[in-house]
């Protein structure tokens, strides 16, 4: 859920801010899991000094989560399904205008490595799209192809975590990694009835992609909600990490914003070297039409603007809440984690979602965050790993 989607007006008018230099990341731990990376106690809850309008809507996301953290297998081995019962007993009845009140009743707060946290932003992108090709609309949206399979074992070396490889078999039956965006773009998957949609612009289609969900609105306002379905199983490579090493980005003459717009603005006024530079990414996403309430993220719930965060589900248990303290006010607070994206890998990496429309746009666009993060998990935990 890297953010990179430029911002455009209402009008179809570019808005592009003033640069601003790049921001690298804080440095991912070598550790696999959060266990490895080694967990110990955080600030008391009853300290953080807890908005209420901030904990309520912390508080909607966690119920909605609830279904999921009380059943699923928690990836990152720091809590277990039972764990959550009590908390989510207790969520569904307590009362939204004492919010603030509920995190430190039942939960505690965890660091995992030194909590040093790194956070961007993500939102729900809206570009002209229809549902049926049209004079101007002739970028597809492909839904996942049936030919797309995991390799049997023996077929093909399986994955660092042990699953096995995406890709297809070819007419000889031997698997074969599957389409790159190149050839993708190129035509791979034309005239097979693929299609859900059609967008306008493949600028905007390709940093849709890097979202994993938006929304296609039709000259006739009428609007087709896509969700990710799945990708091409090629490694994800973010084309603004490309810009920095080949000296494009910065605050120089010439040069450009390491943000989502300063990334697009390069991409349109160099179409060539834009179009080479976005099938550098190789991954390819591919949609499912959504008819329900909200973008779905990765946990399956609807995910909500300022309170959704995307992570890495080996450090963070997903649908656990999450308090930020960061250099960047709007995005301090609780947040839920209820999603996951490519670039969101290792311990204290963030991704905030924002919601859709232009605010969203341009906060999420602009989002770099520094500071501290600890979890939120049912009281008790900790004392329960340091047993182990």
């Amino acid at each position: 859920m890297l953010l990179l989607a430029a911002a455009l007006s209402a009008c179809g008018v570019k808005l592009i801010p003033a640069p601003r230099p790049p921001v690298a990341p804080v440095a991912a731990t070598s550790a696999a899991t959060a266990l490895l990376a080694g967990v110990a106690a955080g600030p008391e809850l009853g300290k953080l000094g807890l908005d209420q309008t901030d904990a309520a809507g912390a508080l909607a996301s966690f119920r909605e989560s609830c279904p999921k953290l009380t059943t699923r297998t928690d990836a990152s081995g720091l809590t277990r399904a039972a764990d959550w019962a009590p908390a989510c007993a207790a969520a569904a009845k307590w009362p939204d205008e004492d919010a603030a009140s509920f995190f430190p009743t039942y939960l505690e707060s965890v660091r995992v490595g030194t909590g040093t946290a790194f956070v961007t932003g993500y939102y729900e992108p809206e570009i002209p799209g229809t549902r049926t090709r049209q004079p101007g609309f002739d970028v597809p949206v492909y839904r996942l192809p049936a030919d797309l399979v995991r390799a049997k074992v023996g077929d093909a070396p399986a994955n660092p975590n042990g699953t096995q490889p995406l890709g297809r078999y070819d007419a000889d039956g031997k698997f074969v990694p599957y389409f790159t965006r190149g050839e993708i773009d190129d035509g791979a998957l034309a005239g097979k009835g693929l299609e859900i949609g059609w967008a306008s612009d493949p600028v905007e289609m390709f940093f849709l992609q890097i979202q994993g969900s938006g929304r296609l609105r039709a000259p006739d306002g009428t609007v087709l909600r896509i969700g990710y379905a799945g990708q091409n199983g090629h490694p994800y490579t973010g084309i603004g990490g490309v810009m920095r090493a080949r000296g494009l980005l910065g605050t120089g003459p010439g040069l450009y914003s390491g943000s989502m717009q300063g990334i697009m603005q390069y991409v349109r006024e160099h179409p060539e070297d834009g179009k080479a530079l976005m099938r550098e990414n190789k991954s390819f996403v591919f949609f499912r039409e959504l008819t329900g309430d909200g973008p779905l993220g990765a946990l399956g719930v609807p995910v909500r603007g300022k309170s959704s965060v995307a992570v890495d589900p080996s450090f963070v248990p997903m649908g656990a809440p999450v308090w930020l303290d960061l250099d960047r006010k709007e995005a301090s607070g609780l947040w839920v984690a209820q999603d996951t994206g490519g670039a969101i890998k290792g311990a204290n990496r963030f991704d905030s979602f924002w919601g859709a429309g232009d605010e969203a746009r341009s906060v999420a666009g602009g989002m770099t965050g520094r500071g501290s993060a600890v979890l939120l998990l049912p009281k008790g935990t900790l004392a329960r790993l340091n047993r182990q």
